[in-house]
């Protein structure tokens, strides 16, 4: 998670995942990242190296501002244990977000105020082998697809929390069955 200044306080660096077939996780919205690869010493590195390749913010001089707790990530048909940690970071200015990897399709910056207006709060279905999922959400861009939900909208509820503005407890996912 990587935070700046912004004209209406601070705001959140989000990426919009690449659609790529047999991802999981594509389209959707997260924090820059990735998974952990052999030559890195730490998930912190790791954080640190995926941020950089996905859109050339070099977190190397940043204020680290600490760690969230760390989630384990479940989908259907992949192993559990899939361990996702959050660093935080901030920087005082922020240069121009490039994106260089397939892996991303866009990234920008998102006012962290916008995160609790309640017309933002959505229900973002998730389709399941057995029907459609109503899980919590929040609107961050102007295309339909840019909602976090899921294991970053978990990362951004813990963050507030901390700040002492917490998301609405909105957590009853109920599973719709397909016709």
């Amino acid at each position: 998670m990587v935070l700046r200044p912004g004209a209406g306080g601070s705001e959140v660096l989000l990426i919009e995942r690449a659609k790529k077939d047999g991802d999981p996780w594509s389209g959707h919205m997260a924090f820059p990242g990735g998974r952990q690869e052999p030559g890195d010493p730490d998930a912190r590195f790791t954080a640190e190296r995926e941020t950089r390749e996905e859109v050339g913010l070099d977190l190397r001089g940043a204020e680290h501002l600490g760690r969230l707790d760390d989630l384990e990530g479940r989908h259907a048909g992949r192993p559990a244990g899939l361990v996702i940690s959050a660093f935080v970071y901030h920087v005082p200015e922020a240069p121009p977000l490039v994106v260089q990897t397939a892996e991303v399709q866009s990234a920008f910056w998102v006012p962290v105020a916008l995160l609790a207006e309640p017309a933002r709060h959505v229900d973002y279905r998730m389709r399941h082998e057995l029907g459609f999922f109503g899980m919590p959400g929040i609107k961050v861009g102007d295309a339909e697809g840019h909602v976090v939900w899921g294991l970053t909208y978990r990362f951004l509820e813990s963050f507030l929390g901390l700040l002492g503005r917490p998301l609405p407890d909105r957590w009853s996912p109920v599973l719709e069955a397909t016709r």
